[in-house]
């Protein structure tokens, strides 16, 4: 990388105060000048995982939800659009709550989320493969200690019990997600992840990981944390139609 001249006059003119402090500015835009930016190409070496936080909507969601939902949507696909033109093309994709691939899969996305199932479709059509991400049995028993977490338990020992259970089958679920994207995702090859924010999923190291954050999200996380300080009755309804799955197709 080529180093332009400062146009001022020598650093060490301008008496010692001045010119040492200039002497550090030069001294700094040396180093910065052997730092030399990653190619593309360099980037497209190793694994590399698109993580894409998963949002939901449906018809019964507020309508200024889901204009921002459907523009979050919008803009997942044109920011992996634009990466795949660069590093190269999608091949594996995974999603939550989806424990088996193929046709199973694939139906079961359509199901969770019409929009992520659009951006996967997309991709299946251009011969990317759907993987199973997670493992029934844990999924169905983490989903049972939820419902037990969230019935109003009256025995601090139960509540315990089930809280500690819940923390552990969690625990396994991640460590399982983990393991699958390690098997099934190989060298140089790309995959994505459709997951919801908050997860404690830790990827291989050797797996570069690009968390896909458009405009958008931002607009959805102010929306949510204003309908947290709104009032209760409100604030019930909305969070039941942004956290399930959604019925739009």
């Amino acid at each position: 990388m080529t180093l332009a001249t400062p146009n001022r006059p020598s650093p060490l003119g301008d008496g010692l105060e001045d010119g040492h402090q200039n002497l550090e500015e030069v001294l700094m835009s040396e180093e910065l000048g052997k730092i030399e930016k990653p190619s593309v190409e360099e980037f497209k070496k190793g694994r590399k995982l698109y993580f894409v936080p998963l949002i939901y909507g449906g018809k019964e969601s507020p309508e200024d939800y889901r204009e921002k939902f459907n523009r979050y949507w919008n803009q997942v696909e044109d920011k992996i659009g634009a990466l795949e033109l660069k590093l190269g093309k999608v091949t594996r994709i995974y999603h939550e709550l989806v424990a088996a691939g193929g046709e199973e899969g694939i139906k079961a996305t359509r199901e969770l989320n019409s929009k992520s199932f659009a951006i996967i479709k997309n991709r299946l059509d251009k011969g990317a493969q759907l993987e199973s991400a997670e493992d029934g049995e844990l999924l169905s028993e983490l989903m049972d200690w939820s419902r037990c977490l969230t019935t109003g338990l009256k025995s601090q020992k139960v509540f315990t019990t089930a809280y500690q259970s819940y923390t552990e089958t969690s625990k396994k679920r991640n460590e399982h997600i983990a393991r699958r994207i390690d098997e099934t995702l190989k060298a140089d090859e790309i995959g994505i992840l459709f997951m919801r924010e908050g997860h404690e999923v830790q990827f291989p190291e050797d797996i570069q990981v690009f968390y896909i954050a458009p405009p958008a999200l931002d607009d959805i996380r102010r929306w949510l944390r204003d309908q947290e300080a709104g009032p209760p009755g409100q604030k019930d309804k909305n969070k039941e139609t942004t956290e399930t799955g959604d019925s739009e197709k």
